[in-house]
């Protein structure tokens, strides 16, 4: 129930987006030179989601008991939440939209090859005017199979901790139920999350150590529903990024 009632608020925000968008134009007496002007303005002006799925390719990350690795599930959940900011008019760049790592080629060694992921990802992040950095994760913990559920951390920048905040509420709401969590601020050993000079959040969106929230992790719907709890996060933060 608490789900659908989530659902619920995030498609009658965007019903009262389009028609107040609908209202915007039908009373415009501009030039529509004018109003693309204006458009064009406001793009320059809003925030870019960079969205970034962990690992990739070689480097699957966490991997559960029954050999899953977390790169193929924070794509996909990445890959979702890319389509629902887009429905919400909202600008993202990805970091990666298949299974691979962004190192650059040539490199002999996999640490090599990891630590050239890493600052091309931080490069990247760093690059794109008014991003915010968005990390999708997976966590484990197998000396204690039955933690589970998803946390949110966040970087340094200003914004970073409010929008996480939000984001940890919308999870705590959905999928965390009589398991909330709280954020916490990302530790030094984070490479691209103390490297990047934007707002940055990292959601662990699950424990691949849990075999039960492992097969969750591997659904569509779960996927979904982790995707949607974000964009509710980020839609109630609001001006706070």
């Amino acid at each position: 129930m608490v789900i659908l009632i989530r659902k619920r608020q995030v498609y009658v925000l965007l019903l009262f987006l389009f028609l107040f968008c609908g209202m915007t134009i039908a009373v415009w007496q501009g030039s529509p030179e004018e109003l693309s002007a204006i458009a064009e303005d406001s793009l320059r002006h809003s925030r870019v989601f960079v969205l970034d799925a962990g690992h990739g390719g070689e480097d699957g990350g966490a991997v559960s008991a029954d050999g899953t690795p977390e790169s193929g599930i924070n794509l996909e959940i990445s890959l979702r939440l890319r389509d629902l900011l887009h429905f919400c008019g909202m600008q993202t760049r990805m970091i990666r939209t298949a299974d691979v790592s962004v190192n650059t080629p040539g490199l002999a060694t996999f640490r090599e090859r990891k630590s050239s992921d890493l600052k091309n990802r931080t490069e990247t992040v760093n690059r794109t005017p008014n991003a915010v950095l968005v990390s999708i994760h997976q966590n484990s913990l197998p000396s204690v199979p039955s933690v589970h559920g998803a946390q949110v951390f966040y970087n340094h920048i200003d914004g970073a901790q409010p929008l996480a905040e939000q984001i940890q509420s919308s999870l705590n709401q959905t999928i965390n139920l009589g398991n909330e969590k709280r954020t916490r601020e990302i530790p030094d050993t984070i490479y691209l999350m103390n490297h990047t000079q934007v707002p940055a959040v990292l959601v662990e969106c699950g424990f691949l150590s849990n075999s039960a929230e492992t097969q969750l992790l591997k659904t569509a719907s779960h996927q979904k529903i982790i995707a949607t709890a974000i964009l509710s996060g980020i839609l109630s933060a609001g001006e706070g990024t």
